[in-house]
């Protein structure tokens, strides 16, 4: 009761994987020396084999927001038209940036909670042929919703159009068949799935964007990929300053994944997040992704009349824990727990175990354990020998 550990329960930055903490302390190591590099390319070879793509993988010194920046400014031409799916504050950010870059965004917007269908993608392309690039998120974090990247991809192939992934929590939560799919460019971020600090972007790049690539005329600088590629097929590490301390530690975490496979890494997240679901129902909260959950992240409502910020403060006053308030209009609606990366089942039994507490301190009716019940008769059905009938 008096000792609390902190627990962050956030969709990023999440749980560090603690070998990868460790490797950080040997990063007093010069970055234009030939033991960097070779640390560099071990990154950018494992992170191709985890993420399942032949495609160029490059890494850059920065958030995922600054590789959704560079998937623009690298592959388009000013006044290029695009598409934009929008449904969530991470949808907006793909209009925010096509608005600064001076693209010619047709939005395709849906309610917060819900997703962009992929047959409005469809028919968005085939009323706008001139479209050179499709925009989405694979998991829109700020609502726990999910898109239908592979039905969306499916139509972007048949066309000249570019398809950009923000896939920066879709990574290691959900299924992404980057090449079989064709997702063109497909973006992830240090501080999500791959348990180590924020400070690193990556993302892949198709034969068909560097294609394009060479047509692009808008202005870049620092995010200029092609004197990125060019560096890294040289042998000479990064065009800047890279994170030595952040890309030694991606290393660490990357052979756990590799050790670990993808495949379950994506399974963990999805069992916590099924385990989530069924105990909200448990406890009678509403979930706000009703139609397309993800498993990056679960968004639940608050209990009608209760500003879901009383459930944020009591996780960290009474737990030392965070989680995740709504953002922007839904800020007081919905919290959010997440799944992705260094989680296990303990640490869910343990949250909702918190939650049914908090709930009840608040006026709640709450039956203490049957969140938790929920919890454990996921794990127990996918991890336990089940008993044999006689």
């Amino acid at each position: 009761m008096h000792i609390k550990k902190q627990r962050l329960l956030t969709p990023g930055p999440t749980p560090l994987f603690p070998p990868a903490l460790h490797a950080m302390m040997a990063s007093d190591i010069h970055h234009r020396t030939q033991d960097f590099v070779k640390i560099q390319g071990q990154a950018l070879a494992s992170l191709k084999e985890v993420m399942g793509t032949s495609n160029d993988v490059l890494i850059l010194v920065s958030s995922g927001s600054g590789a959704m920046e560079a998937s623009a400014s690298n592959f388009f031409s000013q006044g290029d038209k695009v598409i934009v799916c929008t449904a969530g504050k991470f949808g907006e950010r793909w209009v925010e940036i096509a608005k600064a870059f001076s693209l010619n965004a047709v939005v395709l917007q849906s309610e917060y909670g819900d997703v962009v269908n992929p047959a409005r993608v469809e028919a968005a392309l085939k009323e706008n042929p001139d479209a050179k690039g499709v925009f989405v998120q694979a998991s829109e974090t700020s609502t726990g919703a999910m898109h239908d990247i592979q039905a969306m991809a499916a139509a972007v192939k048949r066309t000249d159009a570019l398809l950009i992934v923000d896939a920066i929590t879709g990574l290691g939560t959900m299924p992404l068949d980057i090449d079989g799919w064709g997702i063109d460019i497909c973006i992830g971020g240090s501080q999500k799935a791959f348990m180590i600090p924020p400070g690193l972007a990556f993302l892949s790049i198709s034969s068909k964007a560097w294609e394009r690539n060479a047509s692009a005329t808008l202005p870049r600088f620092y995010f200029d990929l092609k004197k990125e590629k060019k560096m890294v097929d040289k042998g000479e590490g990064s065009s800047w300053t890279p994170n030595t301390s952040l890309i030694i530690a991606l290393n660490a975490a990357l052979d756990y994944i590799k050790q670990l496979g993808m495949p379950k890494l994506i399974e963990n997240a999805q069992l916590l997040a099924k385990g989530t679901r069924e105990a909200a129902r448990a406890l009678g909260l509403e979930l706000f992704a009703k139609e397309h959950p993800g498993s990056s992240v679960t968004a639940i409502k608050a209990p009608a009349g209760m500003d879901s910020g009383v459930i944020v403060k009591g996780f960290r006053t009474n737990f030392g824990a965070v989680i995740a308030n709504g953002q922007g209009s839904m800020k007081g609606q919905i919290f959010r727990m997440a799944h992705l990366g260094y989680f296990d089942f303990a640490d869910m039994f343990a949250v909702i175990a918190a939650l049914e507490l908090i709930l009840h301190a608040n006026g709640h009716k709450v039956e203490f354990g049957s969140g938790v019940a929920a919890v454990q008769r996921v794990y127990a059905e996918a991890a336990l020998p089940q008993p044999v009938k006689a």
